[in-house]
């Protein structure tokens, strides 16, 4: 019977197909399956064999220059964990070639700087606007309690120690610190302080002016190492200024009320000039911001019960504020009837803007180029997951090569 099966089943094979499966049956086997394509792209993977390893004969005969340029286009982000590889890579980012192949890729958003002051610690926080995502570096900050940042320009960032009255340069992608020489003049009041690159780069060094309540000034240049005062306060300003200064180039400008307008001192030349603007109507927590060389304005306009949060260009032929933008309608109902607060975190190219009311806390960011709002996600600690509420901070390209 079996062998009658056999022959049926072999009818209408060739002689070689008869031939294979009579030794498959002999030999009490199935006959073979099909790979699956997960097998397939297995067997073809080299990188699915254990044993193989990369060979560092051919590997440290990369080219320098090539790793370089790799690594520049390399996000951000990634830079963090780049610089605790080894020794190697961490100085190579310091390097002068490193710096040039850096230079030329273009760059995304500026990224925010800021800090929190919880428990009497200095809590460092960065938002990176292109992923949306806080990163938490452990930033060593002295001997200081309480640090809060106050300016940056090139990828660094001025830090202003509140307890010794000192400053202190950072870059918060390499996570280097220095503290400069303390001041000639001790001002205990508020300051109001501006950073400038010389020449545009870092290389050039970089310049930091302070400017106290009574008038009193300096400007510290770090190729020289030294503060010095170069000429004395337009008597005719009524201080203190309080709007966060701005640099366009090397002139730092600020927003003086009495009378209401615009201050601006050239940190190269040492000269002040001041243009008079009357404010808009209804305006209050006002500051400026820069935008590709151009003096803005942003702040709360109030009307009754309604708040909205608006953006201004001073207009060079008018010398008057025209409005550009304005927060979106749907937003500002969430802030009808409440006494909101504003603080501009961020005040170049991006605006970083802390809304703040009873029981409300808000971070939005808003391009100048694109007029775009977004809101910022909450400021979450990775060890305990507890939200962190801001309370200062400043924007910063960030720059690997930046030296203080």
């Amino acid at each position: 019977m079996v062998q009658s099966r056999m022959i049926i089943v072999g009818q209408g094979l060739g002689t070689t197909q008869k031939s294979e499966l009579l030794k498959i049956m002999e030999a009490n086997q199935s006959p073979p399956r099909k790979c699956s394509r997960r097998d397939r792209n297995h067997e073809k993977d080299p990188s699915s064999n254990s044993t193989e390893v990369m060979k560092q004969e051919i590997w440290s005969e990369f080219p320098g220059d090539l790793f370089e340029t790799v690594v520049a286009r390399l996000p951000v982000a990634a830079m963090f964990r780049f610089r605790t590889v080894c020794r190697k890579w961490y100085s190579m980012l310091g390097s002068d070639s490193f710096s040039q192949h850096y230079s030329e890729v273009p760059r995304g958003l500026p990224w925010f700087y800021t800090t929190t002051h919880e428990n009497a610690r200095n809590n460092v926080a960065m938002y990176d606007p292109s992923l949306k995502k806080w990163h938490h570096p452990s930033v060593p900050l002295a001997r200081a309690k309480i640090i809060i940042p106050v300016a940056s320009a090139g990828g660094l960032v001025c830090l202003l120690d509140i307890i010794h009255s000192n400053f202190l340069i950072c870059n918060p992608l390499t996570q280097s610190l220095k503290e400069i020489p303390c001041r000639s003049v001790q001002a205990w009041s508020g300051v109001s302080v501006g950073m400038v690159m010389n020449r545009g780069t870092s290389n050039e060094g970089y310049r930091v002016m302070w400017l106290g309540n009574d008038g009193n000034y300096e400007v510290y240049d770090s190729m020289k190492n030294t503060w010095s005062c170069s000429g004395t306060f337009p008597p005719s300003i009524k201080l203190p200024l309080r709007s966060r200064p701005i640099a366009v180039g090397s002139t730092l400008y600020f927003m003086c009320a009495e009378p209401e307008g615009v201050l601006s001192y050239d940190v190269s030349t040492g000269i002040w000039r001041q243009i008079v603007i009357p404010l808009p109507l209804h305006l209050s927590d006002h500051t400026l911001a820069e935008f590709q060389g151009k003096v803005m304005l942003v702040g709360l306009l109030r009307k009754n019960a309604a708040t909205c949060v608006c953006i201004w260009e001073l207009q060079k032929m008018t010398l008057l504020w025209k409005e550009v933008d304005r927060m979106p309608n749907i937003w500002c109902l969430e802030f009808y009837g409440k006494h909101m607060k504003m603080t501009c975190l961020g005040n170049s190219g991006l605006l970083m803007l802390s809304l703040k009311a009873r029981r409300m806390n808000r971070l939005v960011t808003y391009n100048l180029l694109n007029k775009e709002w977004h809101k910022v996600p909450d400021c979450m600690h990775p060890r305990n997951r507890k939200r962190q509420l801001i309370s200062c901070g400043t924007a910063f390209g960030p720059c690997p090569s930046a030296l203080a």
